[in-house]
């Protein structure tokens, strides 16, 4: 089953008006995540800070879609590998023990844009379910990373790495999960009804 996701719902008459449209939605999510990565807080023991960033990815795969939201953080990523400082902390390049995150977070964006195609935003339980792939996904990558760039064990990497960021991802899961189901009320309001 395939169905719209928020973007979709933007008017494009034509193919160049919806090429103009997907090129502005792909750049607005890249310059979306560069800021969301610029609100972070030092987490003591890891080099790895909390950030906005995350929930930003996740939210653009929700409302963009696979592709877009594919070619919202492959933009992102590679403005900043080239050195505009949008990763977190004002830093760019590739070379950070953090930038596992940013390879996991493009494909959770990926992950999560596919479950919202088959209505997996339409209601508070499916949005949790949707952002916890997606943030697992993150953690799949980032995680392993983290240990390779600083030689940390594994045990190491996923104390510095993934458990102090649970309860702030809770609370993100918690932030879509109101968000996202509310927007498809607002900008349908039958609709999330019917895919329970």
């Amino acid at each position: 089953m395939s169905t719209a996701v928020l973007a979709d719902l933007l008017p494009a008459a034509t193919l160049p008006r919806a090429r103009a449209r997907d090129a502005a939605l792909v750049v607005g999510g890249a310059a979306l995540t560069g800021l969301a990565a610029q609100l972070a807080v030092p987490v003591p023991g890891s080099p790895v800070p909390v950030t906005g960033q995350t929930f930003a990815a996740l939210l653009i795969g929700a409302s963009l879609g696979p592709a877009r939201a594919f070619a919202s953080l492959l933009l992102y990523a590679l403005v900043g590998m080239a050195g505009m400082p949008w990763f977190s902390d004002g830093a760019s390049g590739w070379s950070m023990p953090s930038f596992g995150y940013i390879i996991g977070m493009t494909a959770a964006a990926v992950a999560v844009g596919a479950l919202a195609r088959r209505g997996g935003d339409r209601t508070a339980p499916r949005t949790a379910g949707t952002m916890l792939v997606g943030m697992a996904i993150t953690y799949a990558v980032g995680v392993p990373y983290l240990a390779l760039d600083t030689g940390m064990s594994a045990a190491e990497a996923i104390d510095a790495g993934l458990t102090p960021f649970l309860v702030g991802d809770a609370l993100k899961a918690a932030l879509a999960m109101g968000a996202l189901p509310l927007a498809w009320r607002l900008v349908r309001p039958g609709d999330a009804d019917d895919e329970r």
